[in-house]
C-alpha cells in the first residue's frame, strides 16, 4: 500500500489541477520525526510519524500552498490558516492534523513573508483578503480527488487571528468551500481594530510622560482581576465575564506620598483615554471601548499596522504616521482593501447547506479584542432568526482569561488552531467537536479547556456555549467537573441587544 500511494505522490509533479500547478510531490516515509525543511519560528512544523505525500503547488504564478495527503486518511479536508500578514504556511497544525487522518492545505495567501511592500501590490491584497484561501481550497480538493480516487467526504477550517478571519469570508463569501469553520479571535471588523490600535500607539508616542509600559498594563489588570474575579462564585485569578465587572481605573491613582502599586496623573490619564471608546475628530465614539482589565500592547505600531497605510492606503515608504486621521484614514483602508472586512452577517447560502462554525474568543485579548466578536454574533443572530436559532448553526464561546489565541490566566488549549490537539475527542478538541456536529448533528455545549504546563494540564475550565457561562458549584476550583454551564443574564444582555 506504501508503495502504491508513494507512486501515486510521484505521479502528481507537474500536474495541473483545480487551478493550481504541482511544482513538487514528494512521497514521506514512515519514519519518525520527519519535518520539512523551513526558516520559519510562527506555526513551526512538528515531527510527523506518519507516511504522506507532500503536495507543494502554486496558483497564478504567486499563490502558494501545500497540501499533505496522509496514507491512513480519514476522507476529511482541513484547511488551516495563517495570523498577521500571513507570507508563510500553517506547519503546526497540518502535523498534528496529517497524523489524524486529515488531508490538510496551507497557503501564504499570495506573497512571501520577506516580501517588501507587498500590499502596496492591488492583487496581493486581494489575495490576502479572501482570494487565496478560496482558490487553495478549490485546487485541494480537485488533487484530493485525483490522488485518492475519490472526493473528500467533508472539509473543514481551522485558523485564529487572522486565519479566524479568513474562516469568516470562507463562511460569508465561499459557503460552498467548506463544510464548517473554526474562527478564533477574528476581529470581523478588522480595520476598526487596526485604527484603535494606531491611534493608541500614537497617543503615547505624543505623550511619552504617560506611556504605559508592560508593567502598568499589568497593574492594571491584575487589580481589576482581584476586584471582579468572585463574580462567578470562586477566587481562582480568572475573571469568567468582564462585562460583570465594574472596576474603574480612577482606582489605581497615586495617593499622596504613594510611588508604587498605583499610577501616577500622566499614566492614568492615559489609561482612562484608552480604554474609553475611542472618538473620532468630533469627539463621536468609533467603538466601544474596552473591557475592565483588558490590558493591551504597549509600544509603537506594528509593522502590519503600519504597512496597511504606508503601502496599501498611500504607496508611500516614508510614509509620516503622526499625520494619520481616524475618520479618514479608516474610509481609505476600506476603500483600498474592503474584503479586508469580515463582518458581513449575510450568511443564508452557508447556513442553507448545513454549514456549522465555531466562533471563539479570549475575553482578555489584548489585541484583536473581545467585544467586536461579541457585538458580530449578535448581529448575525439579528440577522439570521436571534440568538437561539443561530445557535443552531453558529455558535460563539468566549474564553475566560485567555489572551490572543492562547496565554493569560485561563484556559488556552482546547484543541483550537496552534493548540495541542486531542484526537478523536469532541469534549476536549474543538476541531472534532466541529467534526461531531456537523456529521452527527450533535451541536457543543460545553468543552473542556486546559492550561497546560510541561505538557500536563494545571487547569482545566468548562467553556460554554453563548449566552452560556461557566458557574462554580463546588470541588477543585481547578477542574473543569466543579463547572456547570448556567444562561449567563449579561451575555443574553449583550447578545439581545439590537
Amino acid at each position: 500500500m506504501l508503495l502504491m500511494a508513494a507512486a501515486a505522490c510521484a505521479t502528481l509533479a507537474g500536474a495541473q489541477l483545480g487551478g493550481a500547478t504541482i511544482v513538487r510531490a514528494t512521497p514521506v516515509a514512515d519514519a519518525a520525526g520527519w519535518m520539512p525543511t523551513v526558516d520559519q519560528r510562527a506555526y513551526a512544523p512538528l515531527p510527523v510519524s506518519r507516511p504522506l505525500c507532500r503536495v507543494e503547488a502554486m496558483i497564478d504564478g504567486r499563490i502558494g500552498f501545500e497540501l499533505w495527503l496522509p496514507t491512513a486518511w480519514n476522507g476529511r479536508l482541513l484547511g488551516a490558516g495563517v495570523g498577521g500578514d500571513a507570507g508563510i504556511y500553517n506547519y503546526v497544525d497540518m502535523s498534528r492534523r496529517v497524523a489524524e487522518g486529515f488531508a490538510t492545505v496551507t497557503t501564504d495567501t499570495g506573497h512571501k513573508a520577506t516580501q517588501a511592500r507587498w500590499m502596496a501590490d492591488s492583487r496581493a491584497r486581494v489575495d490576502y483578503e479572501h482570494r487565496a484561501v478560496h482558490l487553495t481550497a478549490q485546487a485541494a480538493k480537485a488533487i484530493v480527488a485525483r490522488f485518492y480516487g475519490r472526493p473528500a467526504k467533508r472539509s473543514y477550517f481551522t485558523g485564529c487571528s487572522g486565519g479566524g478571519r479568513q474562516a469568516l469570508k470562507e463562511m460569508q463569501a465561499y459557503p460552498g468551500d467548506y463544510d464548517g469553520v473554526i474562527a478564533g479571535a477574528p476581529g470581523p471588523y478588522m480595520p476598526l481594530v487596526s485604527v484603535r490600535m494606531m491611534w493608541s500607539a500614537l497617543l503615547q508616542k505624543r505623550d511619552p510622560e504617560g506611556a504605559l509600559g508592560d508593567a502598568d498594563w499589568a497593574l492594571y489588570e491584575r487589580h481589576a482581576t482581584a476586584a471582579c474575579d468572585r463574580a462567578d462564585g470562586v477566587v481562582d485569578g480568572i475573571v469568567e465575564n468582564p462585562l460583570a465587572c465594574r472596576f474603574k481605573p480612577a482606582d489605581l491613582a497615586c495617593k499622596p506620598g504613594q510611588t508604587t502599586d498605583c499610577l501616577n496623573a500622566p499614566k492614568l490619564a492615559m489609561l482612562e483615554r484608552i480604554v474609553a471608546p475611542m472618538p473620532d475628530e468630533q469627539g463621536r465614539p468609533m467603538d466601544r471601548g474596552l473591557l475592565p482589565g483588558v490590558r493591551t500592547r504597549p509600544g509603537p505600531p506594528s509593522p502590519l499596522l503600519r504597512a496597511m497605510w504606508a503601502d496599501a492606503v498611500y504607496d508611500d515608504p516614508q510614509w509620516n504616521e503622526d499625520g494619520f486621521r481616524r475618520t479618514a484614514d479608516l474610509a481609505a483602508i476600506n476603500r483600498v482593501m474592503p474584503g479586508l472586512r469580515a463582518d458581513s452577517t449575510r450568511i443564508a447560502p452557508f447556513l442553507a447547506r448545513g454549514g456549522k462554525a465555531i466562533i471563539y474568543q479570549g475575553w482578555a485579548d489584548p489585541s484583536v479584542i473581545a467585544r467586536p466578536t461579541l457585538d458580530y454574533y449578535a448581529d448575525l443572530a439579528r440577522a439570521n432568526g436571534g440568538v437561539e436559532r443561530l445557535a443552531a448553526a453558529v455558535r460563539l464561546f468566549m474564553v475566560p482569561g485567555m489572551y490572543h489565541c492562547s496565554g493569560g490566566p485561563g484556559v488556552d488549549s482546547f484543541g483550537a488552531s496552534g493548540q495541542p490537539s486531542y484526537p478523536g475527542d469532541p469534549t476536549r478538541d474543538m476541531l472534532w467537536a466541529l467534526v461531531r456536529w456537523v456529521e452527527k448533528g450533535h451541536a457543543p455545549d460545553r468543552i473542556v479547556g486546559a492550561r497546560n504546563r510541561d505538557g500536563q494540564p494545571a487547569l482545566t475550565r468548562a467553556l460554554c456555549a453563548a449566552p452560556n457561562s461557566a458557574v462554580f458549584r463546588g470541588g477543585d476550583r481547578k477542574s473543569a467537573t466543579s463547572y456547570a454551564c448556567r444562561a449567563d443574564p449579561l451575555l443574553l444582555q449583550a447578545l439581545n441587544s439590537w
